[in-house]
């Protein structure tokens, strides 16, 4: 009987290439389906960057109105392709979370061997952290997105003999977009001083053709140009990109404790559209053990930015609590040499023995396997029936196109952000939206009861929702 080689099959031979494929299949399959299970409805946050988007003109721009302006115009591509419905609003975080997971995995995947890079990007991008900006139509995704970008241009940069200049090129282009991104104006300071700080790093530097050197230069001293022409131009830019509109030095520290609260805390007991805690104990545990595991080797540059990266989310935390979803990055590079320590030191004890190593890949698989699909079943639920975060999201627009034909009266306060989010439905419809019932004939709907608004009509019908503190939502008066 011809002895088996296990080295020479199939399987085995190809496994990494195989794990990958099914992680991508696996990733983009529930991307896609992201606006069908969670959360179920639209915040207030996803509202008001959908105004914006659709507010977004050639004029506008000129008119400073660029604050995470790729995100604006493919949101407002998208809703003029669509519509207005959450799909069309979630479509542009849900191509960036495409794009941001496939750069994670590329990333983990240059710094790590392929039986490390496919476990935690695993942990990473089917985590309901990852799931929720990668679900939410806001500009949230940004915050992650550039700077991984960023990171994986400079990994393709960094330890290579002769860099190329196209990622270079890249690499100062795609800054100039990130500092564009609220607060991520600080990341360009960032990379700056701790380049400086890396003897690596600083070599690396050294070594750059020149080319790739002037390209560099050129296209920092056209951003840092264009930044002050547009701040002495436009005061309020300024304003939003480095500090947010509410901020002061005595709310830094309380601002990071509301950043984080949400992260880390298992209370809930504050009003957020992040569930609470999003980093689950046992990958919180992965990554403190591969914070520790790089004590060692601090000074070599994929050990030292994680760190570097906590810190720089701290700070812009304290400037906006918002920023807190960056924490994303380091986590999953911590994630990655916590996995690398344990399976490091279960070999390691095992150097010759094949049956331990297959022994030891069992809990191993158990372990993550509990992970993933107690985060998956936390997302999903989490954010249809936990409380707190449950009543940040409202299904009215739906409700609306179930129960109200074409042409009917929306009746909203015009000073609320619901106003200006049905105007744009009125502009892709046939609905009417108006902030007074005065000279309106026929049926008028309102979201939620405004008696004293139409005194003179008599309600008609009462239209119910999952989501209402009440299950009523939308009122007919005749």
């Amino acid at each position: 009987m011809k002895k088996i080689v296990i080295s020479r099959l199939f399987l085995y031979r190809h496994r990494f290439i195989i794990g990958y494929i099914l992680l991508i299949i696996a990733f983009l399959g529930l991307l896609l389906g992201m606006p069908l299970i969670s959360p179920n409805g639209l915040s207030e946050a996803e509202m008001s960057s959908a105004v914006t988007s659709n507010e977004l003109s050639v004029d506008t721009v000129l008119h400073g109105n660029f604050i995470d302006l790729p995100y604006h115009l493919l949101q407002k591509f998208s809703i003029s392709i669509f519509g207005l419905n959450a799909y069309a609003i979630k479509l542009p975080s849900i191509i960036l979370g495409v794009l941001l997971g496939l750069l994670l995995i590329l990333l983990l995947n240059r710094w790590f061997k392929n039986n490390v890079a496919i476990i935690a990007s695993v942990m990473t991008v089917i985590s309901a952290p990852f799931l929720y900006i990668a679900g939410s139509g806001t500009p949230t995704i940004c915050l992650v997105f550039w700077p991984t970008l960023l990171l994986w241009l400079g990994s393709k940069i960094q330890g290579e003999k002769k860099p190329k200049i196209s990622y270079c090129f890249l690499f100062a282009f795609f800054l100039l977009f990130a500092i564009f991104t609220p607060h991520l104006i600080y990341l360009a300071g960032f990379i700056f001083f701790y380049v400086l700080a890396q003897p690596h790093l600083r070599f690396t530097i050294k070594s750059l053709p020149r080319k790739s050197f002037i390209a560099i230069v050129i296209l920092s001293i056209l951003s840092i140009t264009f930044l002050i022409l547009s701040f002495l131009r436009f005061p309020e830019t300024a304003e939003k990109l480095l500090w947010a509109s509410n901020f002061s030095l005595a709310s830094f520290f309380e601002n990071i404790k509301n950043a984080f609260l949400p992260f880390f805390s298992w209370s809930g007991n504050f009003q957020s559209t992040m569930l609470s805690p999003m980093v689950g104990l046992a990958s919180l545990s992965i990554a403190i053990a591969g914070l520790i595991s790089t004590a060692k080797g601090f000074f070599a540059s994929r050990n030292s930015i994680a760190t570097m990266l906590i810190v720089f989310t701290v700070f812009i935390s304290g400037l906006s609590p918002e920023s807190a979803v960056l924490i994303i990055l380091p986590l999953a590079i911590l994630t990655s040499h916590g996995v690398r320590y344990i399976l490091e030191k279960w070999y390691g004890l095992f150097p010759e023995n094949p049956y331990a190593r297959v022994a030891g890949f069992i809990p191993i698989a158990s372990f993550i396997g509990v992970i993933l699909v107690s985060s998956m079943q936390y997302y999903l639920f989490g954010y249809r029936y936990n409380l707190t975060v449950a009543n940040e999201f409202q299904n009215d627009l739906s409700l609306v196109y179930e129960n109200l034909e074409e042409n009917t009266t929306l009746l909203i306060p015009k000073d609320t952000i619901e106003y200006n989010f049905y105007k744009i439905l009125e502009n892709k419809t046939s609905y009417h939206v108006v902030s007074s019932p005065d000279g309106v004939d026929g049926a008028i709907a309102t979201l939620g009861r405004l008696d004293a608004a139409v005194k003179d009509r008599k309600l008609h019908r009462i239209i119910t929702s999952s989501k209402a503190m009440n299950s009523d939502r939308i009122y007919i008066y005749q």
